[in-house]
């Protein structure tokens, strides 16, 4: 295969490497920019090349030339549409230094993958189009290259050529856009006029801004000092895998986020506090007496610790980050808004932390602006500044800190889908403060002294499906039996516990948070609790699952239609819903979203009540929680 020209491929992996995308509004030209360097540069190979002049025919968009942007438009989609929808990556290297360039979509649908670009790189060529100037969509990539911690900015005022090469012209977007971003904390913005179309400035200097003085875009890529993000910091060691392919071999698996250890180290686990020494450093090609950040390595202990995937090792003498609280920067990833106390799960590095919350958002940001605005909820791709809980500690260091382990992704418990993306910025409470308090009488001995089995049956469905009613008889029936029950019910609960809370998406997923955590205490206590609340969401239902554990928790879903439920009506609510008088009305103007897999499901239409009870008492028998006499 000929190629124009190639270093070899020793040479490429010995040199400086300078990893940076480009970004900004859609139609900007950074595909087209980054084919017309790679082209320039000397880096497609000749049959590459020929596909291209075939390809620019069928898809191109530049009349009669060579459409650079089909190099890196690879989707199908993106071709037929020009634009880009992935994030694409692309490796080049020159004499001076190599490079792998992210080619990041301008639409604002795909801001996620713009951010996932982001978050490993240096550098940033910001473009822009110098017939349009500053758009909404280059101040939000800007400010998410601020957040994600890039500290560099090309800005490549493109198109040059369509504005008959005006300084005047390149002057203003550049004075527009510094003004902007001055307070966004990068250490150098380099402005520089382009046409990525007809290579000005790409690679050398152009005869057609004489005006301009400075470095053609690839003298600036080859040239400018980056300084060291991870080797200079305490050592980071996210533990991926713990490989153990015989009793004589433990060892953890991992890449080395920060910093260097060497053979003979002290080292410890960041939550558990154990420690021990570096015995070994294992890699495919042998032992490594020193290794630093990026390496892949197996580390072994001289002592037998209590080690996990998720575990971080890391120095004793600079320690991470543990808390269960932390405020981050979040940038939301899903069309479904975030909903503050909704369980969410996270991770942060290896770590998987199952059940945690965004308790609040403090305030989001105005891209445009850069004011924090008031808000209750986050949509797509909208910036807050959040406060976090999560059930177990996470480990981390701030995100401007360390960018390897201070970020964190934000996952769907129902649909398992990256919803955001977050900077952790401070722990809001350490959990070397707060300590769980060792009691001497626990669940055990307190169901023990009852003769029972404790366990917590959330019955949920409708307004006027009938749950309260079963529920009541259920109750009533355990009581007869001598067992120790308890009756949460939701209506009661909003006349003490929970009547701060009002009805909106929000507020009843805190509603559900508090009924959980009230569930989860009685759990402890050996009592049978009986939990009965319409609990719409199905990752409301979710988390109190979570808090009092899947064995002792029994779903039960009081499946009545709802038009029977709305003849029934007892409260006279859907009356009052239906003519506007209550807002957030489940079934009406509020989604329900139905139980999956219930432990049980009763169609509770043209059934009596106290049938269904017994149907509930059978199950717990099944689940060996009760005895039937």
């Amino acid at each position: 295969m000929d190629m124009e020209a190639s270093p070899c491929v020793g040479e490429a992996d010995s040199k400086d490497q300078l990893r940076f995308i480009t970004c900004g509004s859609v139609d900007d030209g950074k595909s087209t920019l980054i084919g017309r360097l790679l082209h320039d540069s000397k880096m497609i190979y000749q049959d590459q090349l020929r596909a291209l002049a075939r390809d620019s025919a069928k898809h191109g968009t530049t009349g009669g030339d060579i459409d650079f942007a089909l190099l890196v438009d690879g989707l199908e989609a993106e071709r037929q549409q020009g634009i880009t929808i992935d994030v694409a990556h692309r490796f080049f290297t020159t004499s001076h230094r190599s490079f792998v360039v992210a080619d990041t979509p301008g639409h604002e649908q795909y801001t996620r993958n713009m951010a996932t670009g982001a978050s490993n790189a240096q550098l940033a060529i910001i473009l822009i189009d110098a017939r349009k100037g500053v758009l909404a969509q280059t101040k939000r990539h800007s400010f998410i290259c601020s957040l994600l911690g890039i500290r560099h900015v090309m800005l490549a005022v493109n198109k040059i050529d369509l504005v008959d090469y005006r300084k005047d012209i390149f002057d203003g977007i550049v004075n527009d856009y510094v003004s902007f971003a001055s307070e966004l904390g990068f250490a150098s913005i380099t402005p520089l006029p382009i046409s990525a179309r007809y290579g000005d400035n790409i690679t050398k200097r152009s005869r057609n801004t004489d005006w301009y003085q400075g470095q053609s875009l690839l003298d600036h890529l080859e040239t400018i000092h980056i300084e060291s993000e991870t080797t200079d910091l305490p050592f980071r060691f996210p533990v991926q895998w713990v490989n153990r392919p015989s009793l004589d071999f433990r060892g953890y698996a991992g890449t080395i986020a920060s910093g260097s250890i060497s053979v003979g180290d002290e080292i410890i686990v960041a939550v558990s506090g154990l420690s021990s020494r570096v015995k070994r450093i294992v890699t495919y090609d042998g032992d490594l007496a020193v290794a630093g950040a990026g390496e892949a390595v197996t580390i072994t202990l001289e002592d037998e610790i209590d080690v996990s995937r998720g575990d971080v090792l890391a120095s004793p003498t600079h320690r991470p980050e543990i808390a269960h609280q932390f405020a981050a920067h979040l940038i939301w990833m899903d069309q479904e808004p975030m909903v503050p106390g909704r369980s969410y799960a996270f991770r942060i590095g290896t770590q998987s932390i199952t059940s945690g919350s965004i308790s609040c958002i403090k305030y989001k940001v105005d891209v445009n602006t850069r004011k924090q605005v008031a808000a209750t909820t986050l949509g797509l791709n909208e910036i807050g500044f959040c406060n976090l809980a999560t059930v177990l500690p996470a480990t981390f260091d701030p995100y401007r800190i360390n960018r390897r382990t201070g970020s964190l992704i934000v996952i769907d418990l129902s649909t398992n889908r990256t919803v955001g993306a977050g900077m952790i910025e401070f722990s809001r409470r350490r959990t070397t403060n707060i300590v769980q308090q060792p009691q001497s009488i626990g669940k055990r001995e307190r169901s023990a002294l009852m003769h029972q089995k404790p366990c917590v049956i959330w019955f949920t469905g409708l307004s006027g499906s009938g749950k309260s009613t079963i529920a009541n008889i259920v109750d009533q029936k355990l009581f007869a039996m001598s067992h120790h029950s308890m009756l949460l019910d939701g209506d009661n609960l909003r006349q003490g516990l929970n009547r701060d809370l009002e009805f909106t998406e929000e507020d009843r997923v805190e509603n559900i948070r508090r009924a959980g955590e009230a569930a989860r205490l009685m759990l402890e206590a050996g009592l049978i609790v009986i939990c009965s609340f319409i609990s719409p969401y199905k990752a409301d239902r979710n988390m109190v699952r979570s808090l009092v554990g899947n064995r002792e928790f029994v779903e039960v879903f009081v499946d009545t239609p709802i038009e029977e439920c709305i003849r029934r009506d007892p409260k006279g609510l859907y009356s009052k819903a239906k003519s506007g008088q209550i807002k957030n009305f489940t079934g009406i103007d509020a989604p329900y979203e139905a139980p999956s897999t219930p432990e049980l499901h009763l169609k509770a239409s043209g059934e009596r009540p106290e049938h269904l009870a017994d149907r509930v008492l059978n199950c717990l028998a099944e689940r060996g929680f009760i005895t039937l006499r």
